[in-house]
């Protein structure tokens, strides 16, 4: 398929996992890719493997913490230079941040958390706005698309620990209200919300010490990257060019039928120990055992 033929894209956090198998759709599908991560030994594979499937000439890597307002610039800025604009941002990357009791949680992990998954998304779409804002050479505003990965941890109780789901939550929210803003600019804003995906940020490493969570869902299938990257793919591309301000759940019809998917009460995976999840940063994870206070 060429449906995004032409087009430029960023893909933050597109070195591993959801990201690196939506980088491999939309090159399949003729665009242009800039892959952005933290985690520069995975970028380095990224643009390995699709050198091997012929996209040489459509790629490149830019180190980035997309925490920093900077680095997300220069990012967008990265994308104009080499490939002359940009259309879509897929503001993808993600860690499972802090996680425990409440009162277990420190403020450092809290705000690590919200930085990643929620000031990410804001400096994403501020500054791939303006690059998307631009006039072709006909004098017409170019548009675009901005593409975020929102969870259904953002959607309702139960499905991640407190601080994640907050941070998803917001982004949610934050989905709606600029593509409210960004409507007459031709600038789509839309979200997936994944459920349970065989990621490294899931199963780091492991995935069957994670399987059981995968027979939470009524859908028989184990939800693979790719699953994200189509849905993805459709998203960017002008089929889907009447739908903005939408989060669409992708996760196998596991809220449909509701969820307790860590467990319950103390039983819940997230009160047993504390501490904070940097996903495939490359930066090490912080797990606190905790002991029974009751």
């Amino acid at each position: 398929m060429t449906r995004l033929a032409g087009k430029v894209a960023i893909v933050t956090g597109g070195a591993s996992g959801m990201g690196r198998a939506t980088v491999m759709r939309f090159l399949a599908d003729g665009a242009k890719v800039v892959v952005a991560d933290l985690n520069e030994a995975n970028g380095a594979e990224t643009v390995s493997v699709a050198k091997a499937n012929g996209h040489g000439d459509s790629i490149a890597f830019v180190r980035c913490d997309v925490a920093k307002e900077s680095d997300v610039a220069a990012l967008v800025a990265e994308a104009e230079k080499r490939f002359g604009r940009l259309d879509i941002a897929y503001l993808n990357a993600g860690v499972g941040g802090a996680f425990g009791p409440i009162a277990e949680t420190s403020v450092e992990d809290w705000d690590y958390t919200f930085a990643v998954l929620t000031r990410s998304v804001f400096l994403g779409m501020k500054h791939a706005s303006q690059a998307m804002k631009k006039h072709g050479p006909d004098g017409v505003m170019r548009g675009g698309v901005i593409l975020v990965t929102a969870s259904i941890a953002g959607m309702v109780g139960g499905a991640g620990s407190h601080a994640y789901s907050a941070a998803k939550a917001a982004v949610i929210s934050l989905i709606e209200n600029v593509a409210a803003e960004l409507g007459g600019d031709r600038i789509r804003v839309v979200g997936i919300a994944p459920g349970v995906i065989s990621t490294p940020l899931v199963h780091r490493g492991r995935p069957d010490k994670y399987e059981k969570q995968f027979g939470h869902q009524p859908w028989p299938d184990r939800g693979e990257p790719e699953c994200i990257a189509d849905v993805a793919a459709f998203l960017c591309s002008d089929d889907a060019r009447f739908i903005t301000g939408e989060t669409i759940k992708v996760d196998g019809g596991l809220l449909a039928q509701g969820i307790a998917l860590w467990g319950t009460g103390k039983d819940n995976t997230f009160m047993k120990s504390a501490g904070v999840n940097r996903g495939t940063t490359g930066e090490a994870m912080v797990v606190r055992n905790l002991r029974d206070k009751s």
